[in-house]
């Protein structure tokens, strides 16, 4: 896995939204759930989806695409256990 870990602008932003609305998330959380998911999924365009457990009720899904020289990161959103833990 490469080293270098590059944000979006939009997951860059999507991180200080949810900041702004008491949702603890950091880049250094982003990282985490990149190197050491529950759960990786396979979403559009072929894009890796990282999932890790956040609280009682909610994970932290992180869209990233891996390249040979670093990985990506297209978006972060918070999501439902309930929705996302059913397997």
């Amino acid at each position: 896995m490469p080293t270098e870990i590059e944000f979006s602008m939009h997951s860059l932003l999507k991180i200080e939204i949810l900041e702004s609305h008491s949702i603890d998330v950091s880049k250094e959380k982003v990282e985490d759930v990149i190197r050491n998911p529950d759960r990786i999924d396979v979403g559009y365009k072929e894009r890796l989806i990282a999932q890790k457990g956040f609280d009682d009720t909610r994970v932290l899904r992180v869209v990233y695409e891996s390249k040979p020289e670093k990985i990506y990161v297209v978006t972060v959103y918070p999501g439902k256990r309930s929705r996302y833990e059913k397997d």
